[in-house]
């Protein structure tokens, strides 16, 4: 093994294990080591789990002697979990004042699924409150950084699943993508983020932002380990309303398949003429569509609604129904909560039902207009964010950027997207990424066509200068 345990992907680590050249312990223990060297710098800790998480990883390693080898790919691997998502046991802060208490009496969905794949979880980790607001200095906690440079924003609001995973502290995390709270750090931190197809992934145990939006996905350093974790995760939940009754499959069997035959629609006008993107992000995609085409997909120019529209119905939703989850503490204990975060969820209080109903019947035509351009091609190519990531103690930059991004339509029409590493801003040396969004159900087309572009593109190697 000639790379530190800490520094494998997911997938080298699983076939590492597998071959017994890799105990999940020595794993463990490396992944913990990279902890306590970069947590006081990066803070994307909420709470170490290191303790039983060493237990697990002990007995992982006796069963795979046992057994003869592991039960699955997973099978001894440290995963991270954003703090709203339910650990038996330990608390469910949400980055809040108001959750320091909240203990989980069971799993959530996704994370026992996980366990019964035989996944090892060290640390809860950081998230903007409640995956609202943004980067606050007003709460029990810290925010997250980014590895690339501790002084920027790590993307949110899964932004210390993106901090712990960029920084070589996990193989892989769980993260929350409700307005692109995934795709938005895996961006920023030079990482793959996958938003599943709404109801693909149960949200039971996670706690809600917005019930209609909100979704569960993986974030790792590759396309093969977003989709090893996404077949262990996926699956029907009759306790999640919005579950999806849609089994599970293999997302790794066609990820050699490569680019050849499938047809790319590019969205130029979301970074071209919506929100214009930095002319280092709109190079950087119009070179991604370029190595798409040299690997033989067939590439063309689609329009759909303006990116404005797609934001606008995000924004009603999402603040009406995070609104209905948060009136009883908006009312009782509004002082407890971040003053931006604060901020962000009152406007919800003042909408009407026409406003919401108004949002849910143009939504409805949101989705016919993507359904529509997936007749003609197999795949979206268009941008994540329009910038690099800002500096985490600038909060007029940060309010000015955050909505610089194309990710909520996917939120709002449900299909699955990935964003992946496409090149990185010459003067900040920090990541750009890119976005592909496939049909509904379809992540085995969209991974495999992200895992061509990864193979072709430059920059699946580079890593933060840590």
């Amino acid at each position: 093994m000639s790379a530190a345990p800490h520094a494998l992907t997911l997938a080298a680590a699983a076939a590492l294990i597998a071959a017994r050249r890799l105990s999940p312990v020595e794993l463990l223990r490396d992944c913990l080591d990279r902890i306590a060297a970069l947590d006081s710098t990066l803070n994307a800790v909420v709470r170490p789990l290191f303790e039983g998480a060493a237990a697990d990883a002990r007995a992982a390693e006796a069963e795979i002697a046992r057994n003869g080898g592991p039960r699955s790919p997973l099978h001894g691997i440290p995963v991270g979990i954003k703090d709203i998502i339910d650990l038996a046991g330990e608390p469910t802060t949400c980055h809040s004042k108001l959750c320091l208490d909240r203990v989980a009496t069971a799993d959530a969905a996704v994370v026992a699924r996980l366990r019964a794949a035989g996944a090892v979880f060290p640390a809860k980790l950081a998230t903007h409150e409640f995956a609202f607001g943004g980067p606050c200095f007003d709460l029990p906690f810290p925010p997250a950084r980014n590895p690339w440079n501790p002084a920027h924003h790590p993307g949110g609001s899964s932004s210390g699943s993106g901090a712990a995973v960029a920084a070589r502290m996990l193989p892989a995390a769980l993260g929350t993508d409700t307005g692109g709270s995934v795709r938005h750090p895996a961006t920023h931190c030079g990482l793959v983020g996958l938003k599943p197809t709404y109801g693909l992934v149960s949200r039971r145990g996670v706690f809600p932002l917005a019930f209609t939006l909100d979704h569960v996905g993986p974030m790792a350093r590759t396309v093969r380990d977003c989709a090893l974790l996404l077949g262990a995760m996926a699956g029907p939940d009759a306790a999640d309303p919005g579950s999806a009754m849609r089994p599970a499959e293999d997302y790794t069997r066609d990820l050699h398949g490569g680019l050849r035959g499938l047809r790319v629609g590019y969205v130029r006008h979301f970074h071209e003429r919506d929100v214009p993107a930095t002319p280092e992000v709109a190079a950087a995609l119009d070179e991604a569509a370029r190595v798409l085409a040299a690997e033989g997909a067939a590439l063309r120019d689609v329009a759909l609604p303006p990116l404005g529209e797609f934001a606008a119905v995000n924004r009603v939703i999402l603040s009406a129904e995070a609104a209905a989850v948060h009136e009883p503490w908006l009312r009782e204990r509004p002082g407890d909560y971040a003053a931006l975060t604060r901020r962000r969820l009152l406007p919800g209080m003042f909408l009407s039902a026409v406003d919401y109903v108004q949002a849910q019947r143009r939504r409805a035509e949101l989705v016919a207009a993507v359904e529509e351009a997936f007749r003609e091609v197999d795949l979206l190519l268009c941008a994540s964010s329009m910038d690099p990531a800002c500096r985490i103690d600038d909060p007029d930059e940060v309010d000015r950027t955050y909505p610089r991004q194309a990710r909520t339509p996917f939120n709002v029409t449900g299909h699955p997207a990935v964003s992946v590493m496409c090149g990185v801003s010459l003067a900040e040396r920090l990541p750009l990424g890119l976005q592909l969004v496939a049909p509904a159900f379809a992540e085995a087309t969209l991974l495999r066509a992200a895992a061509g572009y990864e193979r072709a593109a430059p920059w699946r190697e580079m890593s933060p200068p840590l």
